[in-house]
């Protein structure tokens, strides 16, 4: 625990990956191809495109990111919930053939579909928005995640709210009078059917109190570990000091993997920046050798 912390304050940092990051193929600002671009110029050691529920920025990423020799890692992160709490996992390194794992992304993005469309219906009845703004928000593809962060940019464009997040605090947030939670899959089908796809899996920003008033117990997450849970993110933002130390430990004494990732949805809305959390690369090298896809170099 104490070399993890060291190196997370030591001049090699910048070395490190971010493995946790979005694009407008879910609610991110940039193409992956920008994403890249972005990567490469702040002199991180690689990138892992995380998009919501989605694979489908993996081809573009993958072409910008051999033109430039940006390492990158291809990923997806998946909304899952437990109990009374909405669990977000990461996904690296799986087989994107795998059936069952697509079948999941296309149950999930319908489902947040549904739930997307009767917030927006709920909240026009106070705000100036429908759902064809909220689908201007998103972008061009049929294939993008839609969400919260759309109707929060929504809200913004209106001129109704300064950023995403401030949106975020008022009718965006899980606290709302507007709020409806989307139907996931449990965890631990998410962490089976990851592991049968080849995938590496890990628990992102477990021990954020921003999104849950429950998060994950540490009985939960030797539960997980028992079913081939892969790691938990440690060095996130809305991971406190505390929470930090907290799953150090857990994730040392579970065989569990700690990573980094910044989170990042592009240079507007979240405060976010791309490679403020990483990856260290010893606990990268040991991803790369359980997922089944390799790293683009």
């Amino acid at each position: 625990m104490r070399a993890a912390l060291a190196w997370h304050e030591s001049p090699e940092h910048s070395q490190g990956w971010d493995l946790h990051t979005h694009t407008v193929f879910s609610d991110g600002q940039c193409t992956p191809s920008e994403a890249i671009e972005l990567a490469k110029n702040a002199g991180i050691a690689g990138i892992a495109l995380t998009d919501h529920d989605s694979a489908q920025g993996w081809s573009e990423a993958e072409k910008r990111a051999r033109e430039l020799n940006m390492p990158l890692i291809r990923g997806t992160e998946i909304t899952a919930e437990w109990g009374h709490t909405s669990v977000h996992m990461l996904a690296w390194l799986y087989d994107p053939t795998n059936e069952a794992l697509a079948e999941l992304f296309r149950t999930t993005r319908i489902n947040r579909v549904r739930r997307t469309k009767k917030m927006v219906e709920m909240m026009g009845k106070k705000y100036p928005i429908t759902w064809e703004d909220v689908l201007k928000q998103a972008g061009g593809t049929a294939q993008t995640t839609i969400g919260r962060p759309h109707i929060a940019d929504t809200l913004v464009a209106k001129g109704l709210f300064a950023t995403r997040s401030e949106a975020f605090l008022g009718p965006v947030s899980s606290k709302s009078e507007f709020y409806l939670p989307v139907i996931s899959p449990q965890v631990d089908e998410v962490i089976t059917i990851v592991k049968d796809a080849g995938g590496v899996v890990a628990i992102a920003h477990a021990g954020s109190f921003a999104r849950n008033k429950e998060i994950l117990s540490d009985q939960d997450i030797r539960h997980f570990a028992d079913l081939g849970l892969d790691a938990l993110e440690v060095w996130h933002r809305e991971n406190s000091p505390e929470q930090r130390v907290r799953l150090l430990k857990l994730a040392s004494r579970l065989g569990l993997l700690a990573t980094g990732g910044s989170d990042w949805h592009g240079p507007h809305g979240k405060p976010n920046l791309l490679g403020e959390n990483l990856t260290d690369p010893q606990t990268l090298q040991a991803i790369v050798t359980r997922g089944v896809l390799p790293v683009v170099e």
